[in-house]
């Protein structure tokens, strides 16, 4: 066993045994190799069923990693390209001034259409055509390109239709046949889970917490305000451990979030960094591109400071920031990162929602990089 390998065993264990965490997945990839693969906890607390390396997980927005990454594998092919105006394959989308955002501003969360309607169900979320033809009608909350600012669900809808006009299929699809089945992750890496996949997922649950936000305190948060009728964040569709656990909302293609397992996200990020078993993704050069530095700014969704490159965050956690870490983390407390300095592709899967505490995703990140500098 690596050292590497013992000590994130070790932090696993703890962590589980300690009831800090109910199931858990930990993988790492270094220069295209796997080098820790940890499983801890139960995948299903009512049955006692364990986790196993297999197990997906559905991840909230650590997924939205991988929809970029089917955007960029396409843009690889010469599908597309990040300044191809999205009207180009959408034409729906142009209404009330937007036709001048680019496949680049859905990528870096600067189309100005960070909202769904007010209104929206997990129902709603389901529904693919009626979803994107909100968006399609949505008034901008600023010029396309300007600003940017987080687009919470939107996100997926956006890359998930610019990918389906562009290639005639839906995302999940383009995933299976593009990215996950060339990495031999297919039955651990999804959008829109099949059915007869659901029996194996983890099931989700909320920690335990005793902060409760005042109603009033919601309205004056940017995340949570209403324009034109559009929301970024509606209240009756937040992604908890009962949304992440809907049969209706894991076989949907939303592609805001993900399913999957740590070791076929890590698999997946070590592709993008380098050759996985003779899978590239994307060429060196194009690595480069999706890394470097998009946009920088405040958030006008977030109230953040936020570093982006096309379709990642630059930076993983507050105490894992360093500028070659190209992720993202999902409001779970999941997470997945390449950092194109040391070769390595972290994921950490969880099924003890948070509800953004990254203190596993720190411990386990410090751990690895530590262990891993300079090999």
């Amino acid at each position: 066993m690596n050292d590497m390998q013992k000590q994130v065993r070790e932090a696993v264990d703890r962590l589980v045994e300690s009831g800090a965490e109910r199931g858990l997945q930990v993988a790492v990839y270094r220069h295209g190799e796997p080098v820790v693969d940890v499983v801890g906890g139960v995948a299903d607390p009512a049955t006692g069923r364990p986790v196993t390396p297999d197990t997906p997980f559905y991840s909230t927005s650590t997924g939205k990693g991988v929809t970029s990454t089917v955007v960029h594998v396409l843009v690889e092919r010469g599908v597309l390209g990040y300044d191809t105006p999205i009207v180009e394959l959408w034409p729906e989308f142009g209404a009330h001034g937007k036709e001048r955002a680019t496949v680049r501003h859905a990528l870096i969360h600067s189309t100005g259409v960070p909202g769904v309607p007010a209104g929206t169900t997990p129902e709603d979320l389901c529904d693919w055509d009626g979803m994107c033809a909100a968006i399609a009608d949505a008034r901008p909350w600023w010029e396309p390109g300007t600003r940017t600012g987080y687009h919470p669900q939107s996100f997926g809808y956006l890359i998930g239709e610019i990918v389906r006009r562009s290639t005639g299929r839906p995302i999940s699809q383009v995933l299976r046949e593009e990215v996950a089945g060339p990495l031999g992750v297919a039955g651990e890496l999804f959008f829109g889970v099949p059915e007869s996949e659901l029996g194996r997922l983890a099931r989700l649950e909320d920690a335990p917490s005793d902060f409760e936000m005042p109603a009033e305190t919601f309205a004056d948060m940017p995340f949570f305000r209403v324009v034109d009728g559009y929301t970024a964040a509606p209240m009756a569709a937040m992604p908890d451990a009962g949304f992440g656990n809907r049969a209706d909302v894991l076989t949907s293609d939303i592609p805001a979030g993900g399913t999957m397992s740590a070791r076929a996200v890590a698999r997946m990020y070590a592709a993008l960094l380098g050759e996985v078993d003779g899978v590239r993704l994307v060429s060196p050069e194009r690595l480069r591109e999706i890394t470097e530095v998009a946009v920088t700014g405040m958030d006008e969704v977030t109230g953040t400071p936020v570093t982006r490159s096309l379709g990642y965050a630059i930076g993983a956690t507050e105490l894992l920031d360093a500028p070659t870490l190209f992720g993202m983390a999902g409001s779970g407390g999941s997470a997945a990162y390449a950092d194109t300095a040391t070769g390595i592709a972290i994921a950490v899967t969880k099924n003890l929602v948070s509800g953004g505490d990254f203190s596993t995703f720190d411990e386990i990140g410090r751990i690895v990089m530590t262990a891993g500098a300079g090999r």
